[in-house]
């Protein structure tokens, strides 16, 4: 079992940057596939980056593409998303997310999920 901590939300302007960090706990973080949604005012919750195990295969959605990165340090059970060049539709509850599984950008494949950081974006 996994336990996640998110941490690093906060308000930013655009074009601005912030840093999100997963902790988690669990002598098996590496072998999880690990990944960040988020949820915006009104909105489902979508998948926003993820990457493997291993950590050599990463998976962004289009919008995001270029402007976050994902990373994480199995040494220290951790995952960061960094975001870049914030928009104004960035704004959301962001939420860590582990598997077993292959990467996906399916919720439901998820299993242990984090309480969320909030990451509000003005102009």
């Amino acid at each position: 079992q996994v336990q996640l901590v998110e941490s690093g939300g906060g308000l930013v302007q655009a074009g601005g940057s912030l840093r999100l960090s997963c902790a988690a706990s669990g002598s098996t973080f590496y072998s999880y596939t690990m990944a960040w949604f988020r949820q915006a005012p009104g909105k489902e919750r979508e998948f926003v980056a993820g990457l493997s195990w291993t950590g050599d295969i990463t998976r962004y959605i289009d919008s995001v593409q270029d402007r976050f990165a994902v990373s994480r340090d199995n040494a220290k059970n951790s995952v960061v998303l960094q975001m870049n060049s914030l928009k104004l539709e960035d704004t959301a509850v962001y939420y860590c997310a582990a598997t077993t599984s292959l990467l996906s950008r399916a919720e439901s494949q998820y299993v242990y999920w984090g309480q969320g950081t909030r990451v509000t974006v003005s102009s």
